[in-house]
């Protein structure tokens, strides 16, 4: 009699409803903030294909990307109002063992450095992304296990009205961020950065000068009295005792994406003159000039003759390689002084194959796709 009922109806139903909710609100945000940045994800989608060996399915992680986004997305908003709950429970504890096996793999044997859960609004370790799994998966049974008993494909009215909404807001939203620009910018090129500041800061910062202080206490009247290392008298171990040994100076941060912006020219790098002359300046960015739709090309070609009589600035980079100073024009414009830049830096610069960042004294002050150019 006493083990018969381990936990009672309402107990279960109140651990199935926090585990729903939980799972619902984690996969909604994780699928956001990949699915509003389908460049970024497609990277790591690629990241992760080559490591595993498949590379043949590169071509098309684009529309994975999209697809793998929304549908996790969906799957939250559809575990949030109850849709169809059990065939959702069933997809939900599908892909958190998947997941959950994948990232452990990633922390062990093949080894990335960021999982990509969140997109670029939150980094997480290969570890810390297994353990968020680990824990989110028994979530995923409890889900399971608590709607058994309902139907799979016993799809009402409403049922089927609310997934083909949330499929086509989830996709459409996909497709629009990829068309376009992401809807909101993690990165650290986003509208408002001085990128020239930063650079300068970052230079400055790696120069500034780290010192080791011994910290000593007098054994004579208890007074505690800081020496470098080239200070002898710390020597003294009658007159002095060790109490702290600290480090003065700022380390550098290392890795940021500020630090590696660089235009070169093919002689020299470009970058502080580019970036430092006054008045606006509008920079194209162009992935590949034999792939530019005749579209694209004439939206160019419009903006160099914009910029023209606004008396602005206009330069073009691009990650290919340059057979000369100059590009011809963009549909008969004129030809427009080129840059080289890495190829991951102007895809964290610019989430689109073509577009525009427009500079004001070093300041990024919009972005454009090549479809949003006025």
């Amino acid at each position: 009699m006493m083990g018969r009922e381990v936990l009672s109806p309402r107990a279960v139903r109140i651990a199935t409803l926090v585990c729903r909710l939980t799972l619902a609100v984690v996969f909604i945000v994780s699928g956001f903030t990949k699915v509003i940045d389908p460049w970024g994800t497609a990277m790591k989608i690629n990241e992760y294909l080559t490591i595993y060996g498949f590379d043949a399915l590169i071509p098309g992680s684009m529309v994975f990307s999209i697809w793998l986004c929304g549908a996790e997305m969906m799957m939250g908003c559809m575990l949030l109002f109850r849709v169809r709950i059990r065939l959702i429970s069933i997809f939900a504890l599908a892909s958190m063992s998947f997941f959950t096996l994948l990232t452990f793999l990633s922390a062990t044997f093949l080894p990335v450095e960021d999982c990509g859960c969140f997109g670029e609004a939150i980094r997480l370790s290969p570890w810390a992304t297994f353990f968020k799994n680990l824990l989110l998966l028994p979530m995923a049974a409890v889900v399971w296990a608590g709607n058994r008993h309902d139907r799979i494909l016993d799809f009402r009215p409403w049922e089927v009205a609310a997934t083909l909404f949330f499929f086509t807001f989830t996709m459409g939203l996909g497709t629009y961020c990829y068309l376009h620009l992401p809807l909101v910018d993690f990165l650290p090129y986003k509208v408002g950065v001085d990128v020239l500041a930063e650079m300068r800061a970052a230079r400055d910062g790696a120069h500034q000068p780290i010192r080791t202080v011994l910290v000593y206490r007098s054994l004579a009247t208890g007074e505690l009295r800081e020496f470098s290392l080239e200070d002898d008298a710390w020597r003294d171990e009658t007159a002095w005792e060790w109490v702290d040994t600290k480090i003065v100076g700022e380390v550098p941060q290392q890795g940021s994406m500020i630090e590696e912006f660089a235009l070169r020219d093919g002689r020299e790098d470009a970058t502080e003159r580019v970036l430092s002359e006054p008045g606006r300046l509008y920079m194209i960015c162009v992935t590949s000039f034999d792939d530019l739709e005749p579209a694209c090309e004439e939206c160019l070609r419009r903006l160099v003759a914009r910029a023209a009589r606004e008396q602005a600035r206009v330069v073009c980079i691009t990650p290919q390689s340059l057979r000369e100073d100059a590009v011809p024009g963009f549909a008969g414009s004129e030809p427009l002084p080129c840059y080289n830049v890495d190829a991951s830096t102007m895809k964290t610069l610019l989430r689109a194959r073509t577009g525009v960042v427009v500079f004001e004294q070093g300041v990024i002050v919009d972005k454009r796709n090549w479809r949003d150019i006025e």
